[in-house]
């Protein structure tokens, strides 16, 4: 099987990897690896919620939503100041991060002293030397220029799913939407960052799909988040069944063949999978785990544990 970088994958094709049998699945996947990467390097991100709640969105899986708040009981939090932050990136990279990402539960962005101050916050987590991501919602052409003016390494928008499903999970904007901001960034010269869930009723076709468009985008993203449902009390999602780990192993597998050099995320839901299951997506390709106790508002691995 070819391992070159290809923007050609078909459905029919990404779902034959997701069928293959297990361990020549990881086997291959391995290999992709291990030709293109190196498999030492394994990056660790720091993630924090820079304003938690409130958002219109009514995703499905998100105990931000504000659809949902009087389920979920999540406390609205302003922006913080840019201050707290520092003191969070500096603790991140004391910890051994290089890659600090900040999330606001917005809809969009909206030009004014808010976004100066997430500009302010990129600026200096650059300043620290450490890689800055933010996911703030949907951008325009000119914000994405701004964040890459102040410094900007990555931008992260999901797709969250395949478009045949994205409407089950999401009705307050299109799946159009979210491809039209991985423009934005693109064109503004920052490095994308663009997964998604798995375990939300979806089907692999579904999967597949979304592993197609991700990797078919020329060039294709710089990182690929790969999360399990965290099924969070409160969300129309909260009794969904827990991903098989064995599945989840192979979405890791199947994006780092299609994805080859691309920084496999192994992201939200990380806690429900056992040492092995992790040590089997690390050996399929997986090569950046978020470091740190909380991902946005659900818990994750603690430092000491990661490390």
């Amino acid at each position: 099987m070819s391992i070159a970088i290809r923007h050609d994958w078909t459905r029919d094709q990404a779902t034959a990897l997701f069928d293959a049998p297990l361990l020549e699945l990881v086997h291959r996947a391995a290999e992709v690896h291990r030709t293109h990467n190196d498999v030492a390097d394994i990056q660790l991100s720091a993630l924090l919620s820079i304003k938690t709640g409130g958002c219109p969105e009514d995703c499905a899986y998100c105990p931000q939503s504000a659809h949902y708040a009087k389920q979920t009981g999540l406390s609205k939090r302003a922006l913080m100041a840019v201050d707290e932050v520092m003191r969070n990136a500096e603790k991140a990279r004391a910890a051994g991060a290089d890659r600090f990402c900040m999330g606001a539960a917005w809809r969009q962005v909206r030009d004014g002293e808010q976004f100066d101050t997430v500009l302010e916050m990129v600026r200096g987590v650059r300043g620290m030397g450490m890689e800055a991501c933010v996911t703030l919602g949907m951008l325009t052409t000119d914000q994405a220029e701004r964040l890459a003016q102040a410094g900007l390494t990555s931008y992260n928008h999901n797709l969250d799913t395949g478009p045949e499903y994205y409407d089950k999970i999401i009705s307050t904007r299109t799946y159009e939407d979210r491809l039209n901001t991985l423009q934005h960034v693109r064109d503004a010269g920052i490095k994308i960052c663009s997964g998604g869930i798995i375990g939300m009723g979806e089907g692999v076709a579904d999967r597949a799909d979304m592993l197609v468009i991700l990797a078919n985008l020329d060039p294709q993203p710089e990182s690929v988040p790969i999360n399990s449902l965290v099924a969070v009390k409160g969300t129309p999602l909260q009794d969904q069944d827990a991903v098989d780990p064995l599945d989840f192993v192979r979405m890791i597998a199947t994006a780092r063949i299609m994805l080859p050099k691309t920084r496999v995320r192994l992201s939200a839901g990380r806690q429900q999978l056992s040492k092995e299951a992790q040590t089997l997506c690390f050996m399929a390709g997986a090569n950046s785990i978020f470091y740190g106790d909380t991902l946005l508002t659900t818990s994750n691995p603690e430092i000491n544990e990661d490390a």
